[in-house]
């Protein structure tokens, strides 16, 4: 069962959510990145596949999708994630959080003080939003530009309403040491937009258990679903299930 609602955070911005319940005790947080949706296909194509075990639940950041405001740039947007862990608080056993980009540097800056959160799966997030590479030049024109432009698929969920980009912002190279949760973080080698580097340094500070996964070809965020869904499904489901089991 699918249940449509609003959340309204901290600073009375609104936030759109799908909660998809399917009676498990466990729930897993997805959060879209940059430009993207809980609407957007991919996200969508993952939320099916992690169905069969989990609840899913799925909103869309400030400015972004149905959701009210503007996006901040990664200023204000902690405010969203912690209304939704607040909506969910108490309703599960186990919680466990996959977040894109934009999104994982918001998750890292959240996690580092909420301890509600089980698991995290980490996908290609910068580490300070001051040293996003964006190398345009690398982009795949089949696989990126043509499919997010010309395809329906590809179009579904898009887009941004910008606001300040100046604000104050955390690092989430400086925080990511104080979360004490098991983080996996998936980056593809072919990322034009986040270098990989940013998930190796990521990694070498975290301090809780942890693994890293390198996609071989994979480009950027939910392009990895698009590209190499078998992977990227296979890594995460099984990072869960380790992960985000009971203690005895």
């Amino acid at each position: 069962m699918q249940s449509v609602g609003t959340l309204l955070t901290k600073d009375n911005c609104s936030i759109e959510y799908y909660h998809y319940e399917a009676k498990h005790d466990k729930i897993i947080i997805i959060a879209h990145g940059f430009y993207n949706s809980k609407d957007a296909v991919l996200l969508e194509k993952l939320a099916e596949s992690l169905l069969d075990e989990y609840d899913v639940f799925m909103f869309d950041f400030r400015g972004h999708g149905k959701s009210g405001g503007r996006f901040t740039w990664m200023s204000k947007e902690e405010e969203d994630l912690i209304s939704v862990l607040n909506y969910l608080d108490g309703k599960y056993k186990r919680i466990g959080f996959i977040a894109f980009s934009m999104g994982g540097s918001v998750g890292i800056n959240v996690l580092a003080h909420d301890r509600r959160v089980n698991s995290f799966v980490c996908v290609s997030a910068p580490c300070d939003f001051k040293k996003i590479d964006y190398h345009f030049w690398l982009l795949s024109v089949k696989d990126d530009l043509m499919y997010t432009l010309f395809t329906k698929e590809g179009r579904k969920g898009k887009g941004v309403k910008p606001g300040p980009f100046w604000l104050k912002k955390n690092k989430p190279i400086d925080k990511v040491g104080e979360i004490k949760i098991p983080i996996l973080y998936i980056h593809g080698d072919k990322d034009w937009v986040i270098r990989p580097w940013h998930s190796k340094l990521l990694y070498e500070k975290t301090k809780s258990s942890k693994k890293i996964v390198m996609i071989k070809n994979g480009p950027h965020g939910e392009y990895l679903i698009k590209n190499n869904k078998e992977k990227f499904i296979f890594e995460t489901k099984n990072w869960f299930r380790e992960t985000l089991k009971e203690a005895n």
